[in-house]
C-alpha cells in the first residue's frame, strides 16, 4: 500500500472568538499568549515539528495581524542592529528560523458558517490537491508532549490510509460539552469510530473519549464535505460529515494522543493553560513557583 506523506496542514482561525469579548475586540484569540508566545506559535511549531512544510491559514476577511507575524521583520532588525541590542536581536533571529522551510498561504472565510465550511474554502483557495491527504489543526486545542501530536495521528495514518481523530478521555460530567465519540478498540490508543454524538445529553454517552481539534483527512472526507447541506443554524459541520461516512459504511479512526491537552477555548481553560505553561517554563517557571508561594 504506497501511503501519502503529509505534507500540509489546515489550521482554520476565522472564528469570532466570541468567548473572550471584550479582549477580542482588540487582539484575535490565536494571539492570546502561553507564556511569552501566543497560542497560534505553539499550533505552527508543533506542525512543523510533524514534518509540515506548508500552512494553510483560514482567516476571516478583517484578520491582518496574523499576515505579518510569521513574516521576517528585516527593519526591526536594522534598528536592533544599529542600537547593539544583540540579545534581543538573537531572539528575534531564532524567531524567524524557527519557521524556516515552511511556506505560508492563506484561504478567507468570509461569514463563520462552521468548521467544514472553513476547511472547503482552504480546499478551494489554498491549493490543495485535489488527491491530497492534509493535516488539521484548530487553533483551540495544544498537546504538551515529547513526540507532537499532529505526528502521533500522520504515524497512524500511514497504517490505516483512513481519516484519524485525535481522542482524549475526560470525565463522564464534561463531556456533554463537547464531541463524544461511540468506538471499538483495535489495539492500544486505536480505535474504529462507530458514531459521532456533538454535546450528546448524559444517556447518549457511550465512552469517555471526546474529540480533540486535530485530524487527518482524505480526500473523501472533503467530496463528503462539497455535498454537505448546512444545519439549521446555516453551518457545515465537520462531525456531521463524519457521521454521513460513517452511516455510508466509511472507516475512520480515532486515536487517543499522548501528552497533556491543553485547551484554550475559553478565558478558563486558557487561564489554565497559561498557568501549566508558565509553571512548567524553563526560564520563568522556577520564579513564579517561588512567587506563588508568597501569597498568603
Amino acid at each position: 500500500m504506497d501511503v501519502q506523506n503529509i505534507k500540509k496542514v489546515i489550521i482554520p482561525v476565522a472564528g469570532l472568538g466570541t468567548r473572550f469579548l471584550p479582549l477580542s475586540l482588540a487582539i484575535s484569540k490565536e494571539f492570546l499568549p502561553l507564556v511569552d508566545k501566543p497560542v497560534i506559535q505553539y499550533i505552527v511549531e508543533e506542525a512543523k515539528n510533524s514534518g509540515i512544510e506548508e500552512i494553510v491559514f483560514v482567516i476571516s476577511p478583517k484578520q491582518k495581524m496574523i499576515l505579518n507575524y510569521f513574516k521576517g521583520s528585516p527593519e526591526l532588525e536594522k534598528i536592533l542592529i544599529k542600537r547593539k541590542k544583540d540579545k534581543i536581536l538573537k531572539e528575534l533571529k531564532d524567531f524567524d528560523s524557527t519557521f524556516e522551510g515552511i511556506k505560508f498561504s492563506f484561504a478567507v472565510q468570509k461569514d463563520p458558517l462552521g468548521d467544514g465550511h472553513a476547511l472547503l474554502q482552504a480546499y478551494k483557495m489554498g491549493g490543495l490537491g485535489h488527491s491530497e491527504s492534509v493535516a488539521v489543526s484548530f487553533g483551540d486545542d495544544i498537546i504538551d508532549s515529547s513526540v507532537p501530536a499532529l505526528a502521533q495521528l500522520i504515524n497512524i495514518f500511514q497504517t490505516c490510509d483512513a481519516p484519524v481523530i485525535a481522542l482524549k478521555q475526560l470525565p463522564r460530567e464534561k463531556i456533554p460539552a463537547y464531541g463524544s465519540v461511540v468506538v471499538e478498540k483495535i489495539a492500544n490508543n486505536l480505535y474504529k469510530i462507530k458514531k459521532i454524538i456533538e454535546k450528546p445529553q448524559p444517556d447518549q454517552i457511550k465512552s469517555d473519549f471526546v474529540i480533540v481539534g486535530k485530524y487527518v483527512l482524505t480526500p473523501e472526507v472533503f467530496d463528503y464535505l462539497k455535498k454537505s447541506k448546512p444545519s439549521i443554524k446555516g453551518e457545515i459541520i465537520l462531525g456531521e460529515v463524519f457521521e454521513e461516512m460513517l452511516n455510508d459504511g466509511k472507516m475512520v479512526y480515532g486515536y487517543e494522543v499522548k501528552g497533556e491537552w491543553l485547551e484554550c477555548g475559553d478565558k478558563l481553560k486558557w487561564l489554565k493553560s497559561f498557568m501549566y505553561m508558565s509553571l512548567k517554563d524553563p526560564v520563568f517557571g522556577k520564579d513564579l513557583k517561588d512567587y506563588i508561594k508568597t501569597f498568603k
